[in-house]
């Protein structure tokens, strides 16, 4: 009899080894690792991230052996994955990769499940590995938000990272060393609680909720839920990815369902890491090559906020949306989507990093009054752009100051892989990032220590060295 897709990918999740990860797959994850946990560690003074923090506590209590990230609390796994989720996602500027926010979702489950296991760094690079390539290739199976179709920009009617939930899924399977009818269970009764795909509704919505596109929290979650429920006895439906009336492509809102794009080469080849990409600044992914034009444009021209008379700059076409025009900046998450914001923050020239999310530069009366000399549009070479390289991110904007016009455009955004190398980020600039987010909550010579284990994190015996040194132990 056939495997089933389900059975595909337990299979998949069964045989991989770390001795079977190509260099540059084990490479790229421990950028992508490190990218979360200061993602992580920078967002514990939000208010999203306190409020992660707190359910955690009320979920799991205080006794566990799972650490939440940048703080001192230990929970249960089920505590640790929703807050440590809920921290990489909560100022916007961890690593990317289609269909869009996969690492929040993959990472922490996994990481509480090693943690508490006292597994190695090995065992946690293969559970990633697994995770992130399941991940993309449901994105590249499924509907993506810069679709176009007949030279026209065709964003999908129903979009978001519910699918996520099955690479997250089989990374805590993997951790948990059980077998692979065990590992197919706990896929198919993901695919039943997967959450839904609200993310269009949020787009067209503005101000949008502070829950964003999704809570990457509670899909943390229900992977822990699933793999467990699979390890206590429950069976999964192992058909429901075959079943494309009834089965999840149906309900979960895809219109286009390609399960070739999943199946076709797993094993053989690894997709993600050529797609992964890094933010510089804590705001939607969307604006920042124009950032990154922009940004340079004042510092060559040493042009002061107060000198700018206006600005045209452009977006992508599935961009042309509420939550992206929002000009009510009532909240630090609202500057996050808001492209007039984050054009005003880059004319004001706002370190980048976490810096882009302090409440002292998200509601300074100066760039808030800026942002009504901001006009917004699409692209108008969007979709040609798009079609001969779906990698491109065009930014454009023009700026009148001193009875002037300057113009600056690119291409593609600071961190990532473009024919221009330039745009990508090396090892040192990730570690800088790294330790200007952990900045003022870990101590120096611990983000030094916890930097370079997770550069090196093949060669840890227990992955709760990480935890340890990415957290505050009394």
């Amino acid at each position: 009899m056939k495997e089933t897709l389900i059975q595909q990918l337990a299979a998949f999740v069964d045989r991989t080894t770390f001795e079977s990860l190509p260099q540059q797959v084990t490479h790229e994850l421990k950028r992508m690792i490190l990218d979360g946990i200061g993602c992580a560690v920078a967002a514990v003074g939000s208010r999203k991230g306190q409020a992660a923090v707190a359910y955690a506590r009320m979920l799991g209590g205080t006794t566990g052996g799972a650490s939440v990230l940048g703080t001192s609390l230990r929970t249960n796994v089920f505590g640790a994955s929703f807050a440590n989720g809920e921290l990489i996602n909560a100022l916007d500027m961890n690593c990317l990769l289609p269909p869009g926010q996969v690492t929040p979702c993959v990472l922490p489950g996994a990481l509480a499940v090693a943690e508490t296991g006292g597994l190695s760094g090995r065992c946690l690079l293969v559970a990633q590995a697994v995770a992130h390539e399941i991940s993309h290739r449901f994105g590249k199976a499924m509907d993506y938000l810069r679709d176009t179709e007949h030279g026209v920009v065709q964003p999908p009617s129903v979009f978001g990272y519910a699918s996520t939930i099955f690479g997250a899924t089989g990374a805590i399977a993997k951790l948990k060393g059980v077998p692979v009818e065990t590992v197919a269970n706990a896929l198919g009764i993901a695919a039943s609680v997967s959450p839904v795909n609200s993310q269009i509704a949020w787009n067209k919505h503005a101000p949008a909720a502070t829950i964003k596109y999704m809570m990457t929290g509670m899909l943390a979650q229900q992977a822990m839920m699933a793999a467990c429920m699979a390890e206590l006895g429950h069976r999964g439906d192992l058909v429901i990815l075959d079943d494309a009336e009834y089965g999840y492509p149906r309900f979960i809102g895809t219109r286009r369902w390609n399960p070739g794009q999943i199946s076709n080469g797993l094993s053989e080849e690894w997709l993600f890491p050529r797609e992964v990409s890094y933010k510089i600044y804590a705001h939607c992914r969307v604006m920042h090559s124009t950032i990154d034009c922009l940004i340079d444009l004042v510092r060559e021209q040493g042009i002061q906020p107060a000198e700018i008379d206006a600005m045209q700059v452009y977006v992508e076409g599935f961009a042309d949306e509420a939550v992206w025009h929002n000009r009510r900046i009532e909240d630090v998450q609202d500057a996050q989507f808001s492209v007039a914001h984050g054009i005003s923050m880059a004319a004001h020239q706002v370190p980048p990093g976490k810096h882009w999310q302090d409440p002292k530069y998200v509601f300074d009366p100066s760039v808030l009054s800026l942002m009504d000399r901001v006009k917004v549009s699409v692209h108008p070479d969007y979709v040609k752009l798009l079609s001969g390289d779906s990698s491109t991110r065009p930014g454009r904007v023009e700026l009148q100051a001193r009875g002037q016009t300057f113009v600056r455009e690119r291409l593609y955004p600071k961190g990532t892989r473009s024919p221009d190398p330039r745009t990508a980020l090396t090892d040192e600039d990730l570690v800088r990032k790294f330790k200007d987010s952990v900045a003022g909550v870990l101590p120096d010579a611990a983000a030094d220590r916890l930097s370079a284990a997770v550069l090196d994190l093949e060669k840890l015996d227990d992955v709760g060295i990480v935890t340890s040194l990415g957290s505050l132990r009394s």
